[in-house]
């Protein structure tokens, strides 16, 4: 099963929106998909794909109980199914609570002379769940700060995907790459792949080619690049959607410039793919949305 992580340190790159249609791309291609989004802020994984209705409902079954093994039923029953036949699990207030809830577990568990690795918790439940058995992609989309969302995250994916911003707001991230990478190893005690760095807004600039250069100076590989697509990525979370339903649904007319948009996203997920050699099945021409149109009219 291919398993990555889509994460950045640097806040406001597009790492949700390109975790949701990274999905997307993977399930267009034939891929059995499953996103696991663990931000516990507004504004996420889960809203952008319209599932996050039960956030604030403290009656129900979360992630977080199954990370602390205080499950009140299957994993199964936490998914939801959203556009393209993606399953995702939904993010809930719980997640915001995530780190105390793991130390009073570890705490409760010490007591009684047992042990309780608190980074290592969401692999467990995806392994007890036997997610590699149901699903062909895991995309995880943990928060910008390190904790136990992200340690989680990494400890259950061992590849992270960088979306990186080429500016001078994210220069010192981009610089910072490989130590970043490093010290996650480092801490968690792990090997992390990286699949691939995407620069994102990107408008033609001297300084941001520079940027990107260095990026690959890094050693990371940079196998497509964003052009600055506000309109576009603004409308996806207007709609709550993906920039393939997007284009497909809520535009009277077929942008040259966004169709290109969305054949970078297919391209990159072949690119991923192919690094964990994964072959999908059935994967489209890139950006295109014959099959997508076909499937909506069947």
């Amino acid at each position: 099963m291919l398993s990555y992580s889509v994460y950045s340190e640097a806040g406001g790159v597009g790492k949700t929106t390109l975790s949701a249609n990274l999905a997307v791309a993977h399930a267009r291609a034939g891929l059995d998909v499953l996103a696991v989004p663990l931000d516990q802020q507004d504004g996420d994984l889960s809203y952008l794909f319209d599932v996050d209705d039960d956030r604030a409902n403290t009656e129900v079954d979360t992630l977080v109980h199954h990370l602390v093994g205080r499950a009140n039923g299957p994993f199964a029953d936490l998914v939801r199914t959203v556009e393209h036949g993606i399953d995702i699990v939904p993010e809930h207030n719980r997640l915001e609570d995530l780190a105390e809830a793991l130390r009073k577990e570890k705490e409760a568990r010490n007591d009684f002379g047992e042990s309780f690795p608190m980074w290592t918790q969401l692999q467990r439940v995806l392994r007890e769940a036997e997610v590699h058995k149901h699903y062909d992609v895991l995309v995880v989309d943990p928060p910008a700060s390190s904790g136990p969302h992200l340690y989680n995250a990494l400890d259950a994916t061992r590849n992270l995907v960088l979306p990186v911003e080429p500016s001078g707001k994210g220069q010192a991230s981009v610089s910072g790459l490989d130590v970043l990478v490093g010290n996650l190893e480092e801490q968690l005690e792990i090997s992390i792949g990286v699949l691939a760095a995407v620069p994102n807004r990107v408008k033609g600039t001297r300084d941001q080619e520079e940027i990107i250069e260095e990026v690959r100076a890094q050693g990371f590989d940079v196998p497509v690049i964003f052009r600055d697509r506000t309109s576009l990525l603004e409308g996806c979370w207007r709609e709550r959607c993906s920039a393939f339903t997007y284009v497909r649904e809520h535009r009277e007319r077929r942008r040259d410039y966004e169709v290109e948009t969305l054949a970078r996203f297919d391209e990159l997920a072949r690119h991923i793919e192919s690094e964990a050699g994964i072959e999908a099945p059935s994967p489209p021409e890139p950006g295109s949305l014959d099959r997508d149109d076909a499937e909506v009219s069947a």
